[in-house]
């Protein structure tokens, strides 16, 4: 194979119940990486689209070059590659951008090799090059835009997922609003230290999360979908915070919450219908504040990363 070209998805961690354990997968948007063999030695990101000139054409400090570079680094693989990166979502969104760049990139270098690492082994250093973006190897998005569906992180280093199979229907709304938060940023905010009580209840939501998707229970989902731990902090960041998520309540949504570090939010619904109107009564709120905002409706247990063009 001469040229590989693979798609990786926008995700939503945290969930409210799991910060930094649980994530899921998008239908769209995402991001797509294009990987041949350079005549160079090492990895070069030869062209970025869709970034407005905003992300480093350096592949040691882009995510996309440094997943590569710890792919390769951990094959003994010594041939160049050159990367071509297009962007399909907004930067600092909390859609997991800087993770589906890492994802889509060491996905399709793994195509190239001819497959000598599965796609869980892949995340390891997805997670690597994720950690040029946020300071810190986490797998909560790179995860889920790998392997698809609703990821519980058990470790990002050594990587060990488990993927939460899922037992009815189930759909989201994600809004997101014409705002930037960084994650960085947004993580000093989160307090170092909680109580035993808050440590609990939040680990009891976790736990209830997962048991409510194997087993299709709605009314339990219902009860585990706050968060207790980063949202109470990160909410500042976000104008309007509490009303959008009220909002979301009183559409028809299960819960709602931030999508990562933000500023994005989610909501989860029965319903395609409820989602939709979850959507509509998030930015609804944004709107009447001056803000724009998109809306994007799925149905949770989307494809993980994927080879969408080969050359030969």
């Amino acid at each position: 194979m001469a040229q590989v070209t693979a798609f990786a998805p926008a995700t939503v961690a945290n969930l409210s119940a799991g910060y930094d354990i649980l994530g899921m997968a998008l239908e769209e948007p995402g991001d797509e990486v294009t990987v041949s063999w350079s005549t160079r030695e090492g990895v070069h990101l030869t062209a970025i689209e869709g970034d407005g000139g905003a992300l480093p054409a350096d592949a040691r400090r882009n995510t996309a070059g440094v997943a590569v570079q710890s792919l390769l680094d951990s094959l003994g693989e010594k041939r160049g590659i050159d990367l071509q990166l297009r962007k399909g979502m907004p930067l600092c969104s909390g859609l997991g951008s800087s993770a589906a760049s890492a994802a889509a990139a060491v996905f399709a270098v793994n195509e190239l090799l001819g497959r000598p690492l599965s796609t869980e082994e892949l995340v390891a250093h997805a997670a690597a090059g994720e950690a040029a973006a946020s300071g810190a190897p986490h797998a909560d998005n790179v995860g889920p835009s790998l392997l698809g569906g609703v990821v519980l992180v058990q470790s990002a280093t050594p990587a060990r997922l488990v993927s939460i199979p899922l037992a009815g229907q189930l759909f989201y709304a994600v809004v997101h609003p014409e705002l930037e938060v960084r994650t960085k940023e947004a993580r000093t905010c989160v307090p170092k230290e909680v109580s035993i009580s808050i440590a609990c209840e939040q680990m009891a939501r976790a736990a209830g999360f997962a048991v409510a998707l194997t087993t299709g229970d709605w009314a339990l989902l219902r009860t585990c979908l706050f968060d207790a731990l980063a949202e109470p902090a990160r909410a500042v960041l976000i104008p309007g915070f509490s009303l959008i998520r009220e909002a979301a309540l009183k559409a028809g949504a299960l819960g709602a919450g931030l999508s990562g570090s933000g500023p994005s939010m989610y909501a989860l619904a029965e319903s395609r219908a409820a989602a939709e109107a979850s959507a509509l009564a998030m930015q609804g709120v944004f709107e009447k504040q001056g803000i724009v905002s998109h809306a994007m409706i799925g149905q949770v247990g989307a494809a993980g990363a994927r080879v969408i063009r080969r050359e030969a």
